[in-house]
């Protein structure tokens, strides 16, 4: 992907999250004083961890902030091109089926915990994320994207 088009794609993309998570839940990421020119670096260094998957079968994750990355051990190369199953190890991914289908039918959901795995096998536990359904200006489902705020490696 070239700069241009990472940047046009990450632009819209972060204007999407921002904008759901308004959504459903009535809340900004930010303080007041983001802008939409500005926003796309204020969440990539964010003190709190901001990841999404877009739709599929097998969806993959298509963003991950620093926190994001630094959690799960990954680069953003690394990071864009798993499979967001694979974020939860087996034993943990019917609970995550189940968390899925339940932001699916609801909006969203607050004060997820569960356990994770990072690339180099670490287990870490998040506590009290936000998972919420993305949208399109136009409506279109987009994917699911968390928010997680407290975490600690196991």
């Amino acid at each position: 992907m070239t700069y241009q088009n990472k940047f046009t794609f990450l632009t819209h993309h972060v204007e999407i999250l921002r904008s759901s998570y308004l959504h459903w839940t009535g809340k900004s990421f930010f303080d007041k004083g983001i802008t939409h020119e500005n926003a796309v670096e204020a969440l990539f260094v964010a003190p709190f961890a901001v990841l999404s998957h877009g739709i599929g079968g097998d969806p993959i994750f298509n963003y991950g902030n620093q926190r994001a990355l630094d959690i799960f051990e990954m680069s953003w190369e690394e990071f864009t091109v798993l499979p967001s199953r694979l974020s939860a190890e087996t034993v943990n991914q019917k609970e995550r089926v189940k968390l899925l289908d339940a932001v699916g039918k609801h909006g969203y959901i607050n004060n997820y915990s569960g356990i994770r795995i990072s690339k180099s096998g670490r287990r870490f536990m998040i506590h009290d994320a936000t998972v919420w359904n993305l949208m399109t200006p136009e409506g279109q489902f987009y994917g699911q994207a968390a928010l997680i705020r407290d975490w600690k490696y196991l």
